[in-house]
């Protein structure tokens, strides 16, 4: 699931204005959708020709351009024309391993942030690098690639006929960037059973397998952390933003992004903190176990050293030794280690020490 990548040798020294796609091609055609949006009506379209976008710019209702796929740096290059995007926003869209970050233009501001979705058939997150240019009356979105988090949005600007059709297209950046947000927190919470469901195991059973298990969740939530901390920084950039374009309105809703990425951090650490006490557990159980193990070899190895003694003394080949003509000798030395024996178990037990 993460998300770093190194920079590869032949995009180093490149211009922030050259659209190069920097990037690993994840879909095989460029799709673009629109959702041309009014009070009282919703036009959806797919879009095959980037000139078709044309008759939007000015337009009063508001307008949702999605497009899906990176890799098309003529298609981004005319979409940058049409709607007056300058080239160095665009540069950083078409560079998907960069932090999510917030900017401000001319006639609009660009947002990058990371989209998480998880996928419950197999059980793994899938990593989408999300750009938002919010302009009047126009927001476009980038995506690697087709599918995203944002069915609920959608089902929202068809049935609803207030909030989302009339607010603006800040709003409407707010509602995706909630989506993506929301839906962070899911994750963690998803993870987060599964943390605390381990606990329990590990109480009951110290294994091997646990370790490993341990170890996985801990790449893991190393990974959203990885994605989820420089979402924090951007939205407090984007509450601080000095821009016309989210309404006075809007801006309350803005800081709701920051309570709801506050909240997934402080996830995101607890959970990372649980689970290093559980690893820490784990250790300290193991540690417990070799030390019983090793108390009760010692024990074992105190008990034989007076008999073994006792055993080499009489296992000596000289003729002077009185002890081996007594009749009953052989049973009187097995008396006296079968006391010796008892003494020191009887010690031991008085010490607490088994």
């Amino acid at each position: 699931m993460s998300y770093l990548s190194p920079k590869k040798k032949e995009n180093i020294g490149l211009s922030p204005y050259d659209l190069k796609f920097r990037g690993r091609k994840r879909a095989d055609k460029v799709r673009i959708t629109v959702f041309d949006i009014t009070p009282d009506n919703v036009t959806e379209t797919s879009v095959d020709s980037v000139e078709e976008l044309r008759i939007y710019r000015g337009s009063p209702s508001i307008t949702w351009i999605n497009v899906d796929g990176l890799h098309d740096e003529q298609l981004i290059g005319d979409i940058s024309t049409i709607f007056s995007i300058p080239t160095y926003i665009l540069s950083d869209v078409m560079e998907p391993s960069s932090r999510p970050q917030t900017e401000a233009f001319d006639n609009g501001f660009f947002v990058s942030i990371k989209m998480l979705e998880f996928d419950e058939k197999k059980n793994t997150v899938a990593v989408d690098n999300l750009s938002l240019i919010v302009m009047d009356r126009i927001l476009i979105t980038f995506q690697e690639e087709e599918g995203d988090v944002f069915d609920p949005v959608r089902e929202r600007i068809r049935k609803h006929t207030t909030k989302i059709r009339t607010s603006g297209a800040d709003y409407l950046a707010f509602a995706l960037l909630d989506v993506v947000i929301d839906n962070y927190i899911y994750i963690l919470g998803v993870y987060g059973e599964k943390v605390e469901e381990l606990e329990g195991k590990l109480i009951l059973n110290i294994s091997k397998e646990t370790l490993k298990i341990i170890n996985s969740f801990k790449h893991e939530l190393n990974d959203l952390r990885i994605n989820i901390k420089p979402a924090k920084e951007m939205v407090n950039g984007l509450v601080k933003l000095d821009t016309e374009l989210i309404q006075e309105e809007n801006q309350k809703h803005y800081k709701e992004l920051q309570d709801n990425i506050n909240q997934a951090v402080d996830l995101l650490d607890y959970y990372r903190e649980v689970l290093y006490d559980e690893l820490s557990m784990y250790h300290s159980a193991m540690s417990t176990k070799l030390n019983d193990t090793m108390k009760l070899l010692t024990i074992f190895s105190v008990i034989f050293i007076p008999l073994t003694f006792i055993v080499g003394v009489y296992g000596m080949n000289f003729s002077n030794m009185p002890e081996l003509r007594t009749h009953n000798g052989y049973f009187i030395v097995w008396g006296v280690m079968l006391v010796a024996v008892l003494v020191m178990l009887w010690y031991f037990k008085k010490k607490k020490w088994f």
